[in-house]
């Protein structure tokens, strides 16, 4: 009995151990098939390749169809980290002429990012590389020839407008789960501002690949395939050859040249000199021309003058003070203010030149009188039939201002825009203190001098504005997307408040300045133009030569803003490049050689 009861006992025993390990088989056979996908992920990584198809990027022409950006395909080495094996590091590296130290540091940073997504591992193959790996690529499992496309330019022009595409960073990733390791995206210009647009839709394939990582075909006949949806095409407002023949006149000077059509808002040309061509960020050496360019503190060439340079804008600003006056009530088509060769307040005098006195508002357009605008500015503020202070005065000239376009961004499509400078009453309240200060404590910014500052873009919506007599549509790259009868109508537009036969008087002014006064180079034979120049104060180096116009008066097709930096009076320099570029624009030819031939070879001495 003791030894049957012993026997059982160890029966018990070995039953229980042999079922505990039976169980705890059970349970991890359970774990492993049921809920561990990682077996079957390896299995099924094995079997297929998830290749994601990028999208083309879409193109982008001209206003008149021109093409300025298209695609050509590239090749680019991809690698998915888990499916190395049995690697022949030194014969990759040998391939693509690199050491096992940047080998390695190129891999640890695909594992990083995913052992299961694909990475990339050399970007923009060689024609010759990609012919060597294709017929070695069975020995690297793990690595695929990946086609994608890159931007090929088609005008060394018109960099800053159309930007570049780069490879995404983390950043970028974070921010849009569309985004993956080797992806491209907008970084500025219409590149940036249409990424959404241009990019398209990504597409997946599903490879069936065998053990050595070669494809068989698609799975399920790609019953689960998704197709890439392409990127929309874009016509940009430019016109190519404006662009072309802006950049060369600005050859060996720093500024810029915005030109609007001013019944459409629509940029025909964005010119900032220097500049740079675009075909040299797409590539390989895309990140060292990069830095080229960016270490160029002299010329600054990725510095887009047109959108984010502030200029005092001079004796152009006068335009503006004419309307808002006239608006205001101060003075009528008859006013006439006097000048002795300037203003005089306390024991100074702000100066001007030799001209007709008195003059009314057309007249003090037409000659650029400062004396004119000083007074015009203090009637203004001083005025207590209209204002009960200097604040309130000043504050209601202020508001007039900004809806004319300055103070603030467009909001449109231009990337990066600045605000430019129009002080507020509470900035004058901390330099001078409240209720300390008065009309010839600013008197300057008569003038567009002191503290305003305006971006070449917001003079050149300026006289858009005077040119469609009281309305505008934010300036603009893009035209059409996706077709090019489809309009862009993101933009509405803007009515600014004064009355339309106030313009009449500014225009007025503006077309005798041609023929009669200080822009008498900006004229055009054969066309009526209406124009101001502006000469902005740049201590202690020269001045900045400036001019505005439009074209032609009783029809207007063309608004510019042109600022020539160092370059002096507004008629040296600023003044022939609007003719110049006027008549190229209207006439769709330019007669007057000399002239051109002295702009285009003219350069500024800076140093």
């Amino acid at each position: 009995m003791v030894n049957r009861s012993f026997y059982n006992r160890r029966k018990k025993v070995i039953l229980f151990v042999f079922g505990s390990v039976a169980v705890v088989y059970i349970i991890r056979l359970f774990f492993l098939q049921i809920l561990d996908e990682r077996w079957k992920t390896d299995a099924h990584i094995n079997a297929f390749r998830h290749e994601i198809d990028v999208p083309p990027r879409g193109l982008i022409f001209d206003r008149n169809g021109v093409k300025l950006v298209d695609n050509e395909v590239s090749y680019d080495l991809m690698v998915v980290p888990r499916n190395i094996r049995s690697l022949d590091t030194l014969g990759l590296c040998n391939i693509l002429n690199i050491d096992t130290a940047e080998f390695n540091r190129r891999l640890s940073k695909a594992r990083k990012y995913s052992i299961y997504i694909p990475s990339l591992f050399e970007k923009r193959l060689s024609p010759q590389m990609y012919a060597f790996l294709t017929e070695r690529l069975h020995n690297f499992k793990g690595f695929y020839i990946y086609p994608r496309t890159i931007r090929t330019y088609y005008t060394q022009a018109a960099a800053h407008s159309l930007g570049y595409i780069a490879e995404v960073n983390y950043h970028d990733m974070d921010e849009d789960p569309y985004y993956a390791m080797g992806d491209y995206t907008g970084r500025s210009g219409i590149e940036r501002s249409y990424e959404q647009e241009l990019r398209g839709k990504k597409g997946q394939r599903i490879v069936l690949v065998d053990n050595l990582g070669r494809e068989k075909g698609a799975y399920a006949n790609g019953e689960f395939d998704i197709d890439a949806v392409p990127g929309q095409n874009l016509w940009a407002s430019i016109d190519k050859a404006l662009q072309e023949y802006g950049e060369l006149l600005m050859q060996g000077k720093r500024g810029s040249i915005v030109a609007i059509e001013p019944s459409t808002g629509e940029i025909l040309c964005l010119v900032t000199s220097p500049s740079y061509d675009p075909s040299l960020l797409v590539g390989k050496d895309r990140g060292k021309n990069y830095r080229e360019l960016q270490n160029d503190s002299i010329n600054k060439p990725l510095f887009n003058r047109a959108l984010n340079a502030m200029y005092p804008p001079g004796s152009t600003f006068k335009l503006a003070n004419a309307l808002v006056f006239q608006q205001a009530g101060i003075v009528d088509e008859y006013t006439l203010y006097s000048c002795q060769m300037g203003f005089a307040y306390g024991n100074r005098v702000l100066g001007c030149h030799a001209h007709p006195s008195p003059l009314n508002v057309s007249g003090s357009v037409q000659h650029s009188c400062n004396a004119w605008y000083c007074r015009g500015l203090k009637s203004m503020l001083e005025n207590r039939k209209l204002y009960t202070s200097t604040r309130e005065a000043y504050e209601d000239w202020y508001d007039r201002i900004l809806k004319l376009g300055f103070g603030q961004k467009f909001n449109s499509d231009l990337p990066y825009e600045i605000k430019g400078i129009i002080p507020s009453a509470n900035y004058y309240d901390k330099v001078y203190g409240k209720e300390r200060w008065k009309a010839t404590s600013i008197i300057s910014i008569s003038i567009g001098q002191g503290e305003i500052c305006a971006t070449p873009v917001q003079l050149a919506n300026l006289v858009a504005i005077i040119a469609n007599k009281g309305y505008y549509y934010p300036p603009h790259l893009i035209r059409a997307i996706g077709h090019r009868d489809t309009l862009n109508d993101r933009f509405a537009k803007r009515v600014v408040d004064i009355e339309p036969k106030y313009f009449e008087t500014v225009i007025e002014g503006m077309e005798r300045a041609t023929w009669a006064g200080t822009a008498r180079r900006a004229s055009v034979p054969g066309i009526r133009v209406a124009a101001k120049t502006g000469t902005a104060e740049n201590p202690p180096r020269k001045d900045h030569s400036l001019l505005v116009c439009f074209a032609p008066v009783d029809n207007p097709k063309i608004a510019i803003s042109i600022i020539v930096e160092n370059g002096g009076f507004g008629a040296t320099w600023a003044a022939p490049i609007a003719s110049l570029m006027m008549e190229r624009y209207l006439n769709d030819t330019v007669l007057r050689k000399d002239l051109e031939t002295t702009i285009m070879t003219g350069k500024i001495n800076y140093y």
